[in-house]
């Protein structure tokens, strides 16, 4: 089985869409895939949250099926988002001065992938 993690960093909602959607259709074709939130993206989180957004539906769906591996704590927290996050009870990664290690997943056998 593969293994991927998709590490979204850009906080543009087009780009941010397309990283849930290779998400969802990596998870339905049986991959072994993680979500990471990361940099301008973390503010995406706080505009889902109770809002009929574009992308909604889609973070909806990869939230409820457990994708979201993590939240970068720094790029949360500069977002203004951290505690959507916590509402969210989406796990909080700060392990590499603050934010999450893609170093971490490689050595767990993913392959990464930025968007």
């Amino acid at each position: 089985m593969r293994k991927i993690a998709v590490f979204a960093f850009n906080g543009e909602e087009m780009c941010f869409t397309h990283a849930l959607m290779n998400t969802l259709d990596m998870k339905k074709k049986g991959y072994d895939v993680k979500l990471i939130i990361e940099g301008s993206a973390t503010k995406l989180i706080k505009e889902a949250e109770g809002e009929n957004r574009p992308f909604t539906n889609l973070y909806t769906k990869a939230k409820d099926a457990g994708l979201i591996d993590c939240v970068c704590r720094a790029c949360a927290s500069k977002m203004e988002s951290l505690e959507s996050a916590k509402n969210q009870d989406l796990q909080l990664c700060d392990e590499m001065f603050g934010h999450p290690s893609m170093s971490r997943y490689m050595d767990s056998g993913y392959e990464v992938i930025v968007f």
